[in-house]
């Protein structure tokens, strides 16, 4: 007996430290488990001071209108030369020759007066009537356009001439303007605000309020080209008259808007 209770002794001290026993374990050796990344921080903005809008008070709008006469100092001139001829390559042949006469004649008078350059070239098929629902091709029209530009303005009326002569067929158009408007144009915006604050003095004056700071001011501002009188260059040169031409005097007008806050 006691050999057994020996035996059943040394058992429950192998067995019970294994099974009985919690083991205790220091904060340092506790697994810490794995948390998601918090990502990117994303700060929300303060709220800051806002703008507000105010309403509109009241206010007078007014525009005056005001222009400045001045004398041209620069003239353009734009001709053309036609040619009709059964086949494209004869008609645009024709227009070459006859148009490198009137650059010709055109440089005699222009010399180093002017500038001289080819505003357009065209070769257009001409068309019959239709026949069985087609078009039938009769010949080609050859358009050569020449534009001059210069500030001897003497010299427009002999230009014109000397064109017609060497075979132009075709004014197209003549216009004036002036080589620097910011004189006229400040004149005549100068003039538009003067016309503006007038109105807008009796405007108040006659509703009985009185007129505050300007709060909005806007311009418009257009150059009037000069009109151009129709002539007959062929009958100037067939009766072996000059063309007469005389320009005459540009409008540079302006348009200025005012809004007065009112009191």
């Amino acid at each position: 007996m006691p050999l057994i209770r020996t035996v059943l002794l040394l058992l429950l001290i192998l067995v019970v430290p294994s099974f009985g026993h919690a083991q205790v374990q220091s904060p340092s050796q506790i697994p810490t488990p794995a948390l998601p990344s918090p990502g990117p921080m994303k700060l929300s903005p303060a709220p800051g001071p806002q703008l507000a809008i105010a309403p509109v008070g009241r206010v007078l709008e007014v525009s005056g209108n005001g222009e400045i006469q001045a004398a041209p100092d620069l003239a353009t001139l734009e001709m053309a030369i036609e040619t009709h001829a059964a086949t494209a390559d004869h008609a645009a042949g024709l227009n070459g020759a006859l148009a490198q006469k009137v650059r010709d004649a055109l440089m005699s008078k222009l010399g180093s007066k002017g500038l001289m350059w080819t505003g357009g070239y065209s070769l257009n098929p001409e068309y019959t009537e239709l026949r069985e629902g087609k078009p039938s091709v009769s010949g080609y029209t050859a358009q050569n356009s020449i534009t001059v530009q210069t500030g001897e303005l003497g010299l427009i009326g002999p230009l014109i001439d000397a064109a017609i002569g060497a075979g132009a067929n075709r004014i197209s158009s003549l216009t004036y303007s002036l080589r620097a408007d910011s004189k006229a144009r400040s004149e005549a915006i100068a003039r538009a605000a003067r016309d503006a604050q007038t109105q807008a003095s009796a405007l108040a004056d006659a509703l009985g309020v009185k007129l505050g700071p300007v709060v909005k001011a806007s311009t418009e501002l257009v150059v009037r080209p000069v009109p151009l009188t129709r002539f007959s260059g062929t009958a100037a040169m067939a009766s072996n008259v000059q063309t007469p031409i005389a320009p005459g005097q540009i409008t540079v007008p302006a348009t200025v808007s005012l809004t007065y806050s009112i009191e």
